[in-house]
């Protein structure tokens, strides 16, 4: 189930708010003590998050199945995707799973029933959970307060939920409004610019979204990486070389290798130029749980 974008903060009584993560969507299952763990596009995400896998294998009640986000938080506790990014290099921030949905528990189905009735039975599941695992943060039943919450704190965003929902599997729901903070967003990589001075691999990232058929080039990323993320990034990028550029219409750039369209990339920025443009773009990591064609024109987040 996933959350409409939102332009402004909804209103009414059957209107709950959490804090929106800045990670990787998952789904965790646990089936005859079997944990898995699934990311929106049904990657296998089990090997890469252990302590993960040991806390849901710890939990209680049999067989459940549970969705959250994983993510890495900061010194302040804020969600970083970059920082997540991260994980297992020397210093980085352990994982950790933030919960704010359950679909099974001791083997039956809640899919169907409203999601108050979801929270009081997640709430019960992880009332003496400690560790990676942790229930996802309630804010005031005021939209408004909410979403200064979450300006003050430098979250990415806030999770409008309807209480009265059900679990809508593999939908975009109008009962989950996301409203962001932050500008960032998912982007296709469609090339790359040569590197110039002492960087190796690729000057700039050359990104785009999708306009119907067509992918529509929005900007050059050329600050953002690490020197391990310039190695690891440019030789996935060596692999997808092609001689035919993506993008429609083709964007003048002089000496510019193309790519298939297949890597997305999430970016943060300023704004939206008025040329249609990425200002002050730069690079927080790739997003292997995002589908190309998921990041069009239409639902750019302005």
């Amino acid at each position: 189930m996933l959350a409409t974008l939102s332009p402004e903060v909804v209103t009414g009584p059957e209107w709950v708010f959490e804090e929106k993560y800045d990670g990787i969507r998952a789904i965790a299952t646990r089936q005859a003590g079997a944990v898995r763990l699934w990311s929106r596009m049904l990657q296998d995400l089990t090997a890469g998050f252990p302590e993960i896998v040991a806390a849901v294998r710890a939990l209680p009640d049999g067989d459940l199945a549970v969705d959250g986000e994983l993510v890495s938080l900061d010194e302040h506790g804020v969600s970083r995707f970059q920082l997540l990014q991260r994980r297992g290099a020397k210093g980085a921030t352990a994982p950790r799973y933030a919960v704010f949905d359950i679909l099974e528990l001791d083997g039956r189905s809640l899919r169907s029933r409203p999601l108050a009735e979801r929270r009081t039975a997640l709430e019960k599941l992880l009332a003496r959970t400690t560790g990676p695992i942790f229930l996802s943060r309630r804010l005031p039943r005021d939209g408004e307060k909410a979403d200064a919450i979450a300006r003050e704190k430098g979250w990415e965003g806030i999770i409008a939920k309807d209480e009265r929902s059900i679990y809508e599997a593999n939908t975009r729901s109008r009962s989950w409004r996301k409203v962001k903070v932050r500008k960032e967003s998912e982007f296709v990589i469609g090339g790359y610019t040569a590197p110039a001075g002492s960087r190796e691999q690729f000057g700039a990232l050359l990104v785009g979204l999708y306009q119907g058929r067509d992918l529509r080039f929005v900007g050059k990323v050329g600050t953002g990486y690490t020197r391990e993320t310039l190695a690891s990034l440019g030789a996935r990028l060596a692999r997808l070389r092609t001689p035919r550029c993506p993008f429609t219409p083709p964007p003048r750039i002089g000496g510019a290798t193309w790519v298939r369209p297949k890597l997305v990339a999430q970016i943060a920025y300023a704004e939206w130029t008025a040329g249609d443009k990425l200002r002050q773009p730069a690079f927080l990591g790739l997003r292997t749980d995002k589908d190309p064609t998921e990041c069009t024109w239409s639902s750019r987040e302005i």
